[in-house]
């Protein structure tokens, strides 16, 4: 059966205090509609994301990087339930599954969601919430089940009894439904309630009413569903992303010395028996090699690829490059925009000044095979570096150096004997 997807994007995020929209807010170089996206990229054949507060710029954002999915735009923002009806026009004939997720839930991965629908299936539900327990769960819609353990409702905490307050059940608010039967549902919702709004959670007392399996799914990592309305919880959730990464990559044969100090994004892969050293930042998509030394207080800033038994050392930053086998960047470096050789050394303080500031483009340096960069050099791209060449400590490359030769561009040095004693006289 088809699953396609509509992620709830579209709220202001006043908490927040910022003017970027909250979905937009970054985990490791990955905004958090990003991270929601990526999980569902291979569930389903279509996304839908509601956007509404600075929706030009989640819109841009959509559509610049995720070809399966597509804004639409509800307008004014009159609730959760009235926020999904906005595709109801797009999905009048579909008869596939619907799973509702939230834009600021980062933390919930590709493997509970596969449950969560193949629970749905197996219990041949019409509409599946998912829910989790909290030992203290306030502030949470209760879950409230029938006899039979199927879902009875939904219960707010200020409409509860002492009895429901009472229940650790919680709505998770990622839900699972059949379009077909439930799309009649959006058209009938109120919002006789004290915000005025369309409640999604209402779904559940319609389907009750018209007879429908309604089921809930117990998700058994409450971390999964936390939601991020503050920067409070934006750090919060960084730190629950920071353990989670870093204990599957130590459990896959890499040594991370200082796991407390160390951030590598969700989309880096890192081969067996590498070690990160600490203060090491690693955002966005990145492959790393085997046996390799990256930092301490090395920054990966994404699109880089580092072949087997490369050294990335202490105060370099490497921003979408290539590195190939057996070379070195030991020291104080920027290599932006580059391609490296195998057995390549760059010095201390070496620096790819690959962007030119008028016209705004950011051009190509190539080291191949061999090459040596001495301290303190620049390379001004674009610009290649021959095989087996050398560049003597502080020089400034501006143009292409053939083969084995030497490069140099520093001024001839002068001594001046006894200059200090004449001076002090």
């Amino acid at each position: 059966m088809d699953i396609k997807s509509v992620i709830l994007a579209a709220g202001k995020g006043t908490r927040m205090k910022s003017e970027t929209p909250k979905v937009l807010h970054e985990i490791f170089g990955k905004t958090l509609v990003g991270y929601v996206l990526d999980n569902v990229k291979n569930i389903t054949s279509e996304n839908f994301v509601i956007v509404g507060h600075h929706a030009e710029e989640v819109e841009s954002f959509v559509k610049k990087n995720y070809d399966n999915a597509k804004t639409v735009l509800q307008t004014p923002q009159l609730g959760t339930g009235h926020a999904v009806s906005m595709v109801c026009p797009m999905l009048e004939n579909y008869k596939g599954l619907i799973l509702i997720l939230c834009g600021d839930t980062p933390l919930i991965t590709e493997e509970t969601l596969k449950k969560f629908i193949d629970f749905h299936k197996s219990q041949k539900s019409d509409l599946t919430v998912m829910s989790t327990i909290f030992e203290n769960p306030t502030n949470y819609g209760r879950i409230i089940r029938e006899a039979d353990n199927t879902l009875k409702c939904i219960v707010e905490e200020k409409d509860a009894t002492p009895e429901q307050k009472a229940v650790k059940e919680v709505n998770a608010g990622i839900y699972c439904i059949d379009w077909a039967k439930v799309q009649p549902a959006f058209s009938q919702l109120t919002s006789n309630n004290a915000q005025g709004e369309y409640y999604l959670t209402d779904i559940i007392e319609w389907g009750k009413k018209n007879s429908l399996n309604v089921n809930a799914f117990i998700l058994e990592n409450n971390e999964e569903i936390f939601g991020i309305n503050s920067r409070l919880h934006l750090a919060e959730a960084t730190k629950i992303m920071q353990k989670r990464i870093n204990e599957k990559h130590m459990i896959n044969g890499v040594t991370i010395v200082d796991p407390a100090t160390t951030y590598i994004s969700a989309d880096t892969e890192i081969g067996q028996d590498t070690v990160i050293f600490p203060a090491t930042y690693i955002e966005g998509k990145n492959i790393i090699g085997k046996n390799c030394k990256i930092g301490p207080c090395a920054h990966l800033r994404g699109g880089v690829e580092i072949a087997d038994n490369v050294k990335i050392g202490n105060f370099v930053e490497v921003k979408k490059s290539k590195i190939n086998s057996n070379t070195n960047a030991g020291h104080l470096s920027y290599i932006g925009d580059s391609e490296i050789g195998s057995h390549v050394n760059i010095g201390a303080g070496t620096i790819t000044a690959n962007y030119n500031p008028l016209t705004k483009e950011k051009s190509k340096t190539v080291l191949e095979d061999n090459v040596k960069i001495g301290s303190n050099t620049v390379l001004v791209a674009p610009v290649t570096v021959e095989e087996g060449a050398n560049v003597g400590a502080l020089s400034v490359i501006t143009k292409n150096i053939p083969s084995w030769a030497l490069a140099l561009t520093r001024s001839p040095m002068r001594v001046l004997n006894d200059w200090v004693k004449k001076q002090l006289k």
